[in-house]
């Protein structure tokens, strides 16, 4: 169940997050609770997996350079697999697709030549090879949403 302060913190700052040295301070000023808290809230929410991460997005290739990288590995060896790529720093959004190329991440690298040797790396230490996809033209999809702060009211059939 979400409390009220989750719900806020969920509707205003999943993209307005406070830029400051001091940001659950900030928020807590804002929505009239302690820092502790703002905290402890976001601590339950990623325990309960509403959240995944309190963090940046940056668009691709503004700072380094990024490639979607897709890899074909036989089922009973995806999740080792997918361990092991995750264990680079450069990874994020790694995930399982059904499709032969069942595997799949961004990678984010300083320059073409560290991109280069990461993949390398990847493909030697799992023993699979990479199907680099880069990024030829850029689409920004909102993933943001509102939730009800207000509890919902039944309306009786028929009197609508």
């Amino acid at each position: 169940m979400l409390s009220s302060l989750h719900k806020q913190l969920l509707n205003d700052y999943q993209q307005d997050f406070p830029l400051s040295p001091t940001p659950y301070l900030d928020i807590a000023n804002t929505l009239g609770v302690s820092e502790e808290q703002v905290l402890a809230a976001f601590s339950a929410l990623s325990e309960q997996d509403f959240i995944s991460r309190i963090g940046p997005i940056i668009q691709p290739n503004q700072l380094g350079i990024s490639t979607l990288v897709a890899m074909a590995i036989p089922k009973a060896q995806l999740s080792k697999i997918a361990d092991r790529v995750n264990q680079f720093p450069e990874v994020n959004h790694n995930y399982e697709r059904e499709h032969h190329f069942n595997l799949w991440f961004v990678l984010i690298a300083r320059d073409q030549q560290h991109l280069s040797n990461v993949i390398a790396q990847i493909e030697r230490q799992t023993g699979f090879k990479t199907m680099q996809l880069p990024l030829l033209e850029d689409y920004f999809i909102n993933l943001g949403f509102q939730l009800d702060l207000e509890p919902q009211t039944e309306v009786p059939l028929g009197s609508v």
